[in-house]
């Protein structure tokens, strides 16, 4: 397809609207060229001569009031296949706040230059909904061009404006809905291509951010996707949709990939040590359930060798040092980076005391030279060359060493910092009810260095079931006359229960990053989430040969659909 980076107008009420990442502006338009302008009630779209429309991804639009329709693509006498993804539709909560859009797949335009490729044209169209007196985007269009090769991508965000309230971030916004837009799209160009879904995306596998076209600090996709499909049994998979069954339930196998921003945010805290070996170390940051006083102090205990029961940890106070909000993944890297270069900075103060110690085996001794273990510094090369930390303070007549330090991003413009995650799901349908199973999820992620692997694997569950009641529960009902929302309660808004959740397993694949900060941490939470009801709608048309298109699929529209 013929089409240019270049910027549109704004227009009214819809109005597009410049992608924005969270680190750089990005603002990718679409010149028609020789293509026909798409409208948004199933016109077609035209491949210019001599082009080639590559996968297209619409998100966004509100189908309470029919602004999103399908778009397909006509590539003409270049033989390529028809489809792709778009996602569209209302918010859900059960509070009354309005969110984040529900998802809808629609078939679009998709082709291919050659059997296993995507060919050179991708285009990613976003429509959303705002209220009337406030502007906000959800990040949705860039993670198609995070994933997989294509040379020429465009990006455009459609917005409306309602008569309802602004949309607030929910689960993992803007890569919940994106990823499940293009990872549809995936899935459904496999079954055009008789090609495996996992085959098909290592094929076109990107080893760069080709948004903005740089490496990756860190990128250990290719085997989140060996260790999950080996753990799941990927490779006993049938192909055929309606091939699969386990006893009177037809079964699916879907799969889909992950990614969310490896995010650090300007944050501070202290540590304080006294002359009994003990440490306290505060910031103003939160803990909302991801183990955040527990990261806090494994970090500390590590930095200056303490037991962990030598370390408190305070939070949740606004008189202590500055820390941002807890969210965006980005707890443990942000007040981590700060908790571990104020503990080093009393590192290095307790050292200069040990070496000032009569008779110290460390006096001729640098920093750099020791280790902090068991309580002492210890030359790294001869261990029994040893002060504790309580003797530098006690014969250093010091009471207590206090230490304040911020810790902010990189400036390293060179590298994308993202995690990736590989998610294979198995679903079992009945076949006369429709009701609907997960029954396996296996998810691999690869996070950078783990600093828990117990919090951070619950983080990672709790995303998973985040994302099976996207895929198969949530869903915000708006009375139109009144304009209100009619299951703001959870007694009527539906959210995933015990009885609806079997196997999960969480893989945490290896992965060292230098780049990222100085722990080497990416952080955990919004991946369980990113991807996962795309694996588990892929699933379902597996099992059924059915693609309903509008989340949640519950098993009125599949009976519809089939």
């Amino acid at each position: 397809m013929v089409a240019d980076r270049a910027s549109q107008p704004h227009g009214d009420p819809c109005h597009d609207s410049g992608f924005r990442s969270r680190r750089q502006a990005h603002h990718l338009r679409q010149n028609a060229g020789r293509a026909e302008r798409p409208t948004l009630c199933g016109q077609r779209l035209r491949a210019g001569r001599g082009g080639c429309a590559g996968i297209v991804t619409v998100c966004g639009g509100s189908i309470r009031i029919g602004i999103a329709a399908a778009v397909s693509v006509d590539a003409g006498r270049h033989g390529c296949p028809c489809f792709g993804a778009v996602n569209s539709g209302r918010p859900y909560t059960p509070a009354n706040v309005h969110l984040r859009p529900s998802a809808r797949n629609y078939p679009t335009g998709c082709a291919r230059s050659k059997p296993q490729r995507i060919a050179g044209r991708h285009h990613a169209r976003c429509g959303g909904d705002e209220s009337q007196f406030e502007d906000q985007q959800e990040h949705v269009v860039e993670w198609s061009g995070l994933l997989y090769k294509c040379a020429n991508t465009t990006f455009t965000h459609k917005l409306a404006k309602l008569d309802l309230y602004t949309p607030l971030d929910m689960r993992a916004p803007g890569g919940a809905l994106g990823l499940y837009a293009i990872e549809s799209a995936m899935d459904e160009l496999s079954y055009e291509l008789g090609m495996d879904p996992l085959e098909l995306r290592l094929k076109n596998y990107s080893n760069k951010d080709q948004n903005e076209g740089k490496r990756y600090s860190s990128k250990k996709l290719r085997e989140c996707y060996r260790q999950g499909a080996e753990k799941f049994g990927w490779a006993d998979r049938k192909s055929e949709p309606r091939s699969m069954r386990a006893g009177d339930e037809l079964m699916g196998w879907g799969m889909a990939t992950g990614i969310w921003e490896a995010m650090q945010e300007k944050a501070s805290a202290k540590a304080l040590l006294t002359e009994d070996g003990k440490l306290e170390i505060s910031s103003a940051t939160a803990d909302i359930g991801p183990g955040t006083y527990t990261i806090m102090t494994q970090i500390a205990a590590e930095t200056l060798g303490l037991p962990i029961d030598a370390v408190t940890a305070r939070l949740g106070d606004s008189s202590l040092p500055e820390a941002p909000v807890q969210g965006g993944s980005f707890t443990a890297a942000s007040v981590g980076s700060a908790v571990y270069k104020a503990c080093t900075e009393v590192a290095k103060r307790a050292f200069a005391l040990a070496r000032k110690v009569e008779g110290s085996p460390l006096a001729g001794a640098k920093f750099k030279d020791v280790m902090f273990a068991d309580a002492q510094i210890r030359l790294a090369a001869d261990h029994t060359r040893a002060v504790s930390l309580r003797d530098a303070l006690k014969r250093g007549k010091v009471a207590y060493i206090q230490k304040e330090a911020s810790a902010e991003p990189r400036d390293d413009d060179r590298f994308s910092k993202y995690i990736h995650s590989a998610i294979f799901v198995e679903v079992r349908v009945d076949e006369e009810l429709g009701v609907i199973r997960v029954t396996r999820v296996v998810n691999a992620v690869a996070a950078g260095r783990i600093l828990n692997p117990k919090t951070a694997r619950s983080q990672v569950l709790g995303g998973v079931v985040w994302g099976i009641g996207m895929a198969l529960h949530e869903e915000t009902l708006t009375d139109h006359n009144l304009r209100r929302f009619v299951n703001a309660n959870l007694g009527e808004y539906h959210v995933p229960v015990n009885a609806d959740i079997q196997a999960i397993d969480i893989i945490f694949v290896e992965e060292i990053d230098k780049r990222v900060n100085p722990l080497g941490v990416k952080g955990v939470g919004e991946i369980g989430v990113v991807g996962t009801a795309a694996a588990i709608a892929n699933a379902i048309f597996h099992a059924t040969g059915t693609r309903v298109r509008d989340l949640p699929i519950t098993l009125d529209k599949l009976l519809v659909a089939s």
